[in-house]
């Protein structure tokens, strides 16, 4: 029982934080920072998006993302300095993982493509991810980058339980649907980047 990986979520009101506890140091892969890091995050704090509240507009496509690839859980995943924050999710009742924990920072890193991982224990990036060997033991993940300026914000993602593939069309409706996501994003009106205290 010492080698045990589990998921414990922590923090208050039906939001809770996803903490990933690992009972025992493993060769989890770590994400690298994006190439042009400060100029992301200066762009994502701009969109004035993260830490705001539930809005229809967003969770309809999750909603659509979830029914089009027939999958469980999807989220709007965005990338901030050190934790993922999900805009809107459906099949997963917590609000943010740590950065490191998150499939999404490794996708961020190829912009131009939708990301697919069909079995995540047999890739040496998730095989000893905790989210993978312990609750809720995601074994695929599917994700379309939000690419707001030619800088990647974050993904609109899916995942399931199970190893499995994308039709082609399938991996076209979630492009389309992220690209939808960028223009709401984008709509909203942009700040200096500054909160106010």
């Amino acid at each position: 029982m010492g080698n045990e990986r589990f998921c414990a979520p922590s923090g208050l009101g039906c939001c809770p934080i996803l903490t990933c506890i690992n009972s025992q140091s493993g060769p989890m892969q770590k994400p690298p920072p994006h190439p042009q890091e400060q100029d992301r995050l200066e762009a994502l704090a701009r969109l004035a998006i993260l830490d705001t509240g539930p809005e229809d507009s967003y969770d309809r496509l999750v909603l659509l993302a979830s029914q089009v690839c027939d999958a469980p859980i999807a989220l709007i995943s965005l990338v901030d300095a050190d934790r993922l924050w999900f805009k809107a999710r459906v099949g997963l009742n917590v609000c943010e993982v740590n950065r490191d924990d998150g499939f999404c920072s490794f996708a961020i890193h190829t912009p131009d493509d939708v990301t697919v991982v069909p079995d995540m224990q047999l890739d040496a990036r998730f095989a000893d991810h905790p989210l993978v060997i312990g609750p809720p033991h995601i074994r695929f993940y599917a994700g379309a980058p939000l690419v707001v300026d030619g800088l990647p914000m974050g993904t609109l993602c899916v995942n399931d339980l199970q190893p499995r593939s994308l039709e082609a069309w399938q991996v076209q409706s979630l492009r389309l649907l992220a690209k939808r996501v960028v223009r709401l994003l984008e709509d909203k009106p942009p700040t200096d980047g500054r909160h106010d205290v």
